[in-house]
């Protein structure tokens, strides 16, 4: 099973499932945001799906507990692989969206809590009203959502190191911010390689204009997962 994960940052639907066409769904997954699924709805979903591919629905719930529980009930419907809700919702939340997904058994979506964002630097937490270290606010919502019984978490690759060490193997990590060597980092902060991001600990590496805006898509897609 392949740790890739296509962020599908498009704006229309026919663009993101044209990518989608030039792959196997051995090949990679698919991660649909909050941008494609504001513009697009429930059917992009759907049809990529029915290709045969596993979804990640990153729309990080943030809201009161039972609201994130009905939202998390609606994308276990629709079948996706894996969604996100933020941890800074705090222990009620998560719990809530963890007990929603129970009576799906078997075919219940992973669910993954959102850390800090990888656009993000110390000094903007500071600015924020933060205390401590950027790694300390990240280790807190990962043992929060440890303990309230969430699969994994999405950090930067920079915390894998030390969130595999406190939260052992069987807690997944998600990492956003991967970069080719040569690309631009644009609007991300805390950036890493693939190669890095692997062997820090990260189960899945999310990659978005690395791959999409490639002139060879799948040729990228062939050298990543080759590592």
């Amino acid at each position: 099973m392949s740790k890739l994960i296509i962020a599908l940052d498009f704006d229309r639907p026919e663009d993101a499932l044209s990518l989608v066409e030039q792959f196997e769904p051995e090949q990679c997954a698919f991660k649909i945001g909050s941008e494609l699924f504001t513009r697009s709805g429930p059917d992009v979903v759907r049809q990529i799906i029915a290709r045969g591919f596993r979804v990640f629905l990153d729309l990080k719930f943030h809201d009161i507990p039972n609201t994130v529980a009905q939202s998390c009930k609606a994308a276990a419907d629709l079948g996706v692989w894996m969604l996100t809700v933020h941890a800074a919702g705090g222990a009620a939340m998560l719990h809530a969206a963890r007990t929603a997904l129970e009576s799906y058994g078997a075919s219940r979506p992973k669910l993954i809590a959102v850390t800090v964002l990888t656009s993000l630097s110390e000094a903007d937490l500071s600015g924020m009203g933060v205390s401590g270290t950027l790694l300390q606010h990240v280790e807190r919502y990962a043992v929060l959502s440890q303990q309230a019984g969430l699969d994994g978490v999405v950090s930067s690759a920079q915390e894998v190191a030390r969130l595999r060490t406190l939260c052992g193997r069987g807690f997944l990590l998600v990492t956003p911010g991967i970069r080719m060597a040569g690309d631009v980092a644009h609007d991300q902060s805390r950036v890493i390689s693939p190669q890095d991001a692997l062997q820090a600990g990260s189960d899945y590496l999310v990659m978005g204009r690395s791959i999409t805006r490639a002139q060879h898509p799948r040729a990228v897609v062939d050298a990543l997962n080759s590592l």
